[in-house]
């Protein structure tokens, strides 16, 4: 526990070894996720490179990232039978998979309640909307990169969510994480999953614990396997400081830090500034619900 409470806090960042899931499924998710990259994205991403003549390129590229995913949906609605081209049986895996991450991901953020002092189950009750908690993956692949100095794989950012679970891969690195203004490898460790905070677990913890800059960087051989899952709030989630950490806290000033939002409108503001500092978007978010405040109820007649 003591060492939950100094990564969240200190780090934003750990990773789980004893996690009990099968390291039969892991290596099967692995397998098939790697086999369908090869038969159904690979072609289409080097389409992409010599489309926009990226193997020629001589400057750094600010606007693109080299990567090649798709996304599944889990929560609260699947749409894992409808995404096309995947085998039925790399469906069945991807199901099976993420049930026990969303298990793995309710119990850490139990287990964050205990070392925060707040009652068990709050997180996942501030988590719920009216429909529960959203929950995806984003399945990822890093192909090798002729110039992995002038183009990232993913670039410099926090997540917006809540807590997310990444199965990686454990041959070819790449991802890295801002520690005081260094960049420190988070390096590949087989049957792992690492787990990071976004920028919901910050809000609600009021800066107790921080999401984390991160950024993938590309490598000229290999193709990195990420399939990251973001357990997250539901999209009409009403988001805010835990009454109880804010009581704690004795500067005045860090009470009012924080801004009260709506999930969906957050992610709104984040769809346009995901790859800048986090802080711009907690300032803007807490200038919108000072507005409505200040514009007090609205008369009728």
């Amino acid at each position: 526990m003591e060492k939950i409470r100094d990564a969240c806090e200190n780090w934003g960042f750990f990773e789980l070894v004893n996690h009990g899931i099968s390291l039969e499924l892991l290596d099967r998710v692995e397998r098939l996720t790697k086999e369908h990259y090869k038969k159904c994205m690979e072609q289409r991403f080097k389409e992409m490179v010599a489309n926009k003549g990226l193997e020629a390129v001589e400057s750094e590229i600010n606007d693109l990232d080299w990567e090649s995913t798709f996304f599944l949906k889990h929560l609260p609605v699947s749409n894992v039978c409808e995404v096309p081209d995947l085998e039925e049986d790399y469906r069945k895996a991807m199901k099976e998979f993420a049930g026990e991450l969303e298990k793995r991901a309710e119990l850490l953020l139990d287990l964050l309640c205990e070392n925060l002092g707040l009652e068990k189950g709050y997180l996942k009750k501030a988590f719920y909307g009216s429909k529960g908690p959203s929950f995806g993956t984003k399945v990822g692949n890093y192909p090798p990169c002729p110039r992995p100095e002038l183009v990232k794989g993913l670039r410099a950012h926090t997540d917006a969510g809540g807590i997310i679970l990444l199965f990686q891969d454990d041959k070819v690195s790449g991802l890295q994480l801002l520690k005081e203004g260094e960049w420190i490898d988070v390096p590949p460790m087989r049957h792992s999953i690492v787990v990071n905070l976004g920028d919901q677990l910050e809000v609600i913890t009021n800066g107790k614990y921080k999401s984390v800059m991160h950024r993938v960087l590309t490598q000229t051989d290999g193709t990195r396997m990420s399939i990251a899952s973001f357990y997250n709030p539901g999209s009409d989630a009403v988001i805010f400081p835990a009454p109880a950490l804010v009581e704690k806290e004795e500067d005045e000033k860090k009470k009012q830090v924080y801004p009260k939002f709506v999930f969906e409108d957050y992610m709104k503001l984040y769809a346009g500034l995901k790859f800048q500092d986090k802080e711009p978007r907690f300032k803007a978010m807490k200038a919108m619900e000072e507005s409505t405040i200040n514009l007090g109820p609205i008369a009728t007649v």
